[in-house]
């Protein structure tokens, strides 16, 4: 398949099942949302090394808010319920909890609870307080410039990660601009993130290492300045790959991001990117199998 001039590679992304909520951050101003949210979804590109991976779904208007302020939609994605109910905990009670005039809701329905408020309640030291409405319970932590509003519980639900794409092109330059690109592009899809820093990785990985104790390491398959000594899947010509990693509320999601993203990278960058292909393990290990030209079709 030839899409804008650009080889579309016959192959496919595999993907794997984890647990996600969404998160929905207020505060005084659209500056400090954002602020917080950025925070709270840093050091979040991979489940691998962080327990979790995360990301600003978007900005939200005051009447998309619970509370009528400007926010942002964070999305928090871990293998399981445990992992993620850790990693809400550790990151709303280290890095919105800590920021000026921020409150914390749930963004998600159904599933097993995942307590928020609950714990980090405790805050207070005795001096919180709950409070319901329409059904739903909001903890009031007493916090230097006023209090904190966190709800009890968030909800969460199955999810999916590591939706995929590689960029293969003849110069770093172009391949970075054909990958924000495709980031631009894949933001307007609702449900997804891309965790990686700016949605863009450079250093893909390949399962294993020569050394011991090594989860991943360096996949050197893609990589240009090792192509005479190792097993290359580039081609002479290619002088740079990028790579974009999608983690989505739904298989859906996640095929129309990178459906979005691929059509994007590849819009005006005929003779600069040479090739579109993914990572996948054979379809051996993830639920997921997201064949590049049925996206495209």
């Amino acid at each position: 398949m030839i899409l804008e001039g650009v080889e579309v590679e016959d192959t496919f992304a595999e993907a794997f099942g984890m647990r996600a909520t969404r998160l929905l951050v207020t505060a005084d101003t659209a500056r400090w949302a954002r602020i917080a949210g950025e925070t709270a979804t840093g050091f979040a590109t991979s489940v691998i090394g962080c327990g979790a991976e995360a990301g600003i779904e978007r900005d939200l208007a005051p009447e998309e808010t619970p509370d009528g302020r400007p926010g942002v939609a964070l999305l928090i994605f871990a293998i399981n319920r445990d992992g993620l109910a850790k990693a809400v905990r550790d990151r709303v009670g280290q890095c919105v909890l800590t920021c000026p005039g921020t409150a914390c809701y749930g963004g998600l329905e159904g599933g097993e609870p995942l307590p928020v408020g609950g714990v980090l309640r405790y805050f207070g030291d005795g001096h919180e307080s709950a409070k319901r409405i329409d059904g739903r319970r909001y903890w009031r932590i007493p916090v230097m410039d006023g209090e904190f509003l966190c709800e009890d519980t968030v909800g969460q639900q199955k999810a999916v990660g590591g939706g995929n794409f590689l960029i293969l092109g003849r110069a770093r330059a172009a391949v970075l601009a054909a990958a924000e690109r495709a980031v631009a592009a894949m933001k307007a899809v609702s449900g997804v993130i891309m965790p990686f820093p700016g949605g863009v990785v450079r250093s893909g990985s390949k399962i294993g290492s020569k050394y011991k104790g090594l989860m991943a390491s360096s996949n050197l398959a893609y990589c240009p300045t090792v192509k005479g000594t190792v097993e290359s899947a580039l081609s002479p010509e290619v002088a740079a790959v990028l790579e974009i990693v999608i983690d989505g509320l739904t298989d859906e999601a996640v095929g129309q991001a990178m459906a979005a993203g691929i059509r994007a990278a590849c819009a005006g960058g005929a003779g600069a990117i040479l090739r579109i292909s993914a990572g996948n393990y054979g379809g051996k290990l993830g639920a997921f199998q997201y064949h590049l030209r049925k996206l495209l079709a």
